[in-house]
């Protein structure tokens, strides 16, 4: 034979050269490229969530790092609960280079010009603070010029709110101060914390004045520090930190601010990771699926190929390569496109941020997407690619073709195997923690098969309940769905999972409005009023009835710290726990972290007392005892969960000190406590007849019928007990619904990747059974069906599909959502109707839509046209 007229075959060579290879593989894909690029597309979105992701989480480091020293504002702070002893407070006025004081606390603020009253953090600052950057005020000037004088900076949301503007009046305790100016941003607020908890600053020399600063008042206090060097910083941090612990007080740095806030922007970055993440295996399900009908269409070239002398492996890296170079682009697409998404997730996340955010591209991100896209596409692509090692040339003259070898399986099995190791790892990655990561991967490979026997159990149901005597057109269409390469397992799950997403969202969302919706029952306060003291009692009781409002409950509090637990002290408990055995770091890994016992002694804790337990509480362990004899033991009772905490259980001893009176108990019985009801609750409750006489101030909860007898009602009280604070439930509900909606907006944000990807898969899989959909258009013709009963056809099989889809979906999410109402907030769960009503109806026209505009193509060619290119 003439080697002149084949140069090219690697008929006469052992083995084909690595060029020709990838030559062939070009050539090969001349008349499919734009297939292949469609199926690639299916992994480009969640490229993109990923890389976007990554910058976001790289930059956002960044520039925590750049402005931690912003974040907190100073070198050094130091933060108590309760006011540090003389000695402590003369210790801490010698330390740092500049120093400053803030006391913090919650209290009411009332608008004197508008009338209206609203609950707020007070900060009282004394000193320079911050030491680095500013209060962020308008005007701004005001920052500095509310110090000089009885003058007060209020978060500019409340004074819209109000209406108030600068030079207006409030009165916080006793005392009136005129508004300085706006204040836009205070050192480590976001929108969030300025949502939930409003500043106004104040200067602390008015603030005893202002008869808020009481024996009982919760306050915390904090002491900023500026050192000029870090030798020093560090020599002070050294010798203080004992004497601070004894305090029970604490301290933080830049250092310890800058990890602190990166670990908790961390828990996001993995969340949105992990979600985008789900989009991109949605992605690569639908490439597997779309690179098994290609390769099942490429059986005839395939053969011819081993006829001319291709060995096996040969053809395999043939079409392998081409499908690593389509995820390549795929992943590079996408790498593009989440570099600039990740301008829109600051936008998206702007009210949890607590530093200016910067942009920059993240080259590591974007080597990470790429690796990751072009990885994940070759795993999924290997089961249809492995097959075509046993092609034999005699396809290549047989109208069927021959199926795979057994030998065959073991490797599609081992490639399963990676692919369930790659998904692990990745998520490994993210949290850092494998029994988390194999959760993770567990409830994928579960949802997934879930999916996969719901939706066969669906179509097998049609099947069945479909009447025998049904329309032509209504039968067609269903037996549609059984089509050779038609892949309706595979839109079912990964249009399923698109609506599960959307749908669990949205109840889970309605099961916490649920959860937390206090004024909306009829027999229910929507109104509290605490820090009551005890000669104000019957008087604001009396002026509550005076204003036609029903006292609900009145509840008395009494503040206290634990002093030993089981005989031993906040010392000797703190050298028990680090001298007790270790776990194994394998162990320590997947253990959740428990507060040591020691800790319990640093909080001051809110207790109370009474003879009967509420409908909230109920006993898991041991004996409730309402009322004590004198003389005899003290029972008292612990929330479980706050037990678990600090260590302890039923039978074990503790010491109370209640403001200097030693009270010692034993752990009675422990309990559940549903701590969303309208009713004030407790982690300690003591029976009656033992802190009757301790100091305490008392709690009411009354029923306001509307926001007009609700705000006449708060500037009453405000007005004639300055000290009282009052919560608006009704106001809770609404700030709590808005948290809420910006949260669910950031989910919504990455859920949308995944609904994005399930729409291209739909599309892909509409495209690659495209000729198989030609052929049965023709014979349909050519037996006579008009172009109006095929239309009716094509539309049915995307109805049932859009249908079976969209039932799947919001069956699996129903089942979650239940599942999460009855083991997580032990509520009942009741679907929605109407909206479920509106996003079944809304995916299935999605589905028949896209379905049909998919298949307009195959709908318009002559049946000659199809005749010819198949002769």
């Amino acid at each position: 034979m003439n080697k002149r007229l084949m140069p090219d075959l690697p008929v006469f060579r052992k083995t084909a050269p690595v060029l020709w290879l990838f030559k062939m593989a070009w050539r090969d894909s001349r008349k499919n490229r734009s297939r292949l690029l469609l199926f690639t597309s299916s992994i480009v979105l969640g490229i993109a969530a990923l890389v976007a992701v990554y910058s976001f989480r790289d930059n956002l480091q960044r520039d925590i790092n750049n402005q931690a020293k912003n974040l907190t504002g100073a070198d050094l702070v130091v933060v108590s609960r309760k006011e540090m002893s003389k000695s402590m407070t003369a210790r801490l006025d010698t330390l740092g280079d500049e120093r400053a004081k803030e006391l913090s606390f919650i209290s009411m603020l009332y608008f004197i010009k508008g009338e209206g009253s609203r609950l707020m953090q007070v900060k009282a600052l004394e000193g320079n603070y911050p030491f680095y950057g500013e209060i962020e005020t308008t005007p701004l000037v005001a920052a500095k010029e509310f110090k000089t004088g009885r003058n007060a900076l209020v978060d500019k949301t409340v004074m819209l709110q109000f209406g108030a503007k600068p030079g207006d009046s409030i009165k916080v305790g006793h005392l009136n101060f005129a508004i300085s100016g706006f204040l836009d941003n205070a050192p480590g607020q976001t929108g969030v914390t300025a949502l939930v908890t409003p500043i106004v600053y104040i200067p602390m020399k008015y603030l005893k004045e202002t008869g808020l600063a009481q024996a009982g008042s919760r306050i915390n206090y904090f002491y900023y520090y500026k050192f000029k060097s870090e030798s020093a910083l560090q020599h002070t941090i050294r010798t203080i930190q004992p004497a601070l612990e004894k305090e029970g007080a604490e301290f933080e740095t830049v250092a310890s601010k800058k990890q602190s806030t990166g670990r908790s922007f961390q828990d996001l970055s993995r969340f949105l990771a992990l979600s985008g993440f789900v989009a991109l295996l949605l992605g690569c399900i639908g490439v597997g699926s779309a690179i098994h009908v290609y390769i099942r269409e490429k059986l005839a070239a395939i053969s011819t190929l081993r006829c001319l002398g291709v060995r096996a492996w040969e053809a395999f890296f043939i079409y392998l390569i081409q499908v690593t170079v389509i995820g390549f682009i795929g992943a590079v697409i996408g790498a593009v496109l989440g570099t600039g998404i990740q301008f829109l997730l600051p936008m998206a996340l702007k009210d949890f941020l607590p530093v200016e955010f910067t942009m920059q591209v993240s080259w590591m991100a974007i080597s990470q997407g790429i690796i990751t896209g072009v990885l994940i596409s070759v795993l999924f692509a290997l089961p249809s690619l492995l097959g075509v090692r046993n092609i034999s040339p005699l396809n290549a003259i047989r109208l069927s073709f021959e199926e795979s070898k057994p030998a065959a399986a073991p490797l599609k099995w081992l490639v399963y195997i990676a692919i369930i190791i790659f998904v692990w790892g990745f998520a490994y990655l993210q949290m850092e923690n494998w029994m988390q990561a194999t959760a993770f991967t567990g409830s994928i490979l579960i949802a997934v098969l879930v999916f996969y026997s719901l939706s066969g159990l669906l179509l097998w149901l049609v099947r069945k309940t479909l009447p025998a005597r049904a329309a032509y057109i209504w039968r067609q269409g269903f037996s549609n769905l059984y089509r050779p390469n038609n892949q309706t397992l595979m839109l079912i799950v990964a249009i399923g999972l698109s609506t599960m997403l959307i749908a669990t969202l949205y109840f889970v969302q309605g099961l916490l409005i649920g959860k937390v919706s206090l004024s909306s029952g009829k027999s229910q306060a929507n109104m509290l009023i605490f820090d009551i003291q005890s000669d104000q009692r019957s008087a604001v009781n009396a002026l509550t009835k005076k204003q036609h409002l029903p006292v609900m409950s009145e509840v008395a509090v009494i503040t206290m710290r634990i002093d030993e637990i089981n005989g031993k002290t906040a010392a000797q408990l703190a050298l028990k726990d680090s001298l007790s055995s270790k776990p194994k770091p394998a162990e320590q890994e997947n253990q959740q972290p428990r507060e040591s016992s020691a800790r319990a002694f640093k909080s001051e804790l809110r207790a109370s007392y009474r003879e009967e337990l509420t409908g909230a509480e109920q006993v898991t362990s041991g004996k409730w005892v309402g009322r004590a004899k004198p003389g005899e033991t003290i029972y008292v009772s612990l929330d479980e969960r706050y037990a678990e905490r600090i260590n302890v259980k039923v039978g074990d001893k503790i010491q109370f000190n209640v403001q200097g009176t030693l009270i010692p108990t034993v752990v009675g019985s422990l309990r559940k406590i549903d701590w969303v009801r309208a009713q004030t609750n407790f982690r300690i409750l003591f029976p009656s007849g033992v802190l009757e006489e301790a100091p305490q101030f008392f709690v009411l909860m009354t029923k306001v019928p509307d926001a007009r007898v609700s705000a006449a009602y708060q500037a009453t009280v405000v007005r004639a007990f300055p000290n009282v604070s009052v919560i608006d439930m009704g106001l809770l509900l609404k700030v709590l619904d808005e948290l809420l909606g910006k949260i669910s907006f950031v989910i919504r944000f990455m859920a949308s990747f995944s609904m994005i990807t399930g729409w291209i898969v739909l599309i892909s899989a509409v495209r690659s059974s495209k000729n198989q959909r030609l052929k049965e258009i023709v014979l349909l013709r050519t037996i006579g069906a008009k172009s109006t009963q095929i239309l009716a056809i094509t539309a049915i099989e995307y109805l049932f599909l859009g249908v079976l889809s969209a039932a799947a979906g919001i069956l699996m999410a129903m089942g979650g959502s239940w599942a999460l109402a009855v083991f997580s907030f032990g509520s009942v769960f009741t679907p929605p109707v109407l909206p479920v009503l509106i996003l079944f109806t809304g995916v299935t026209l999605f589905v028949v839509i896209t379905g049909m505009l998919g298949s307009r193509g195959a709908l318009s060619h002559p049946p000659l046209e199809v005749l010819r290119k198949d002769s």
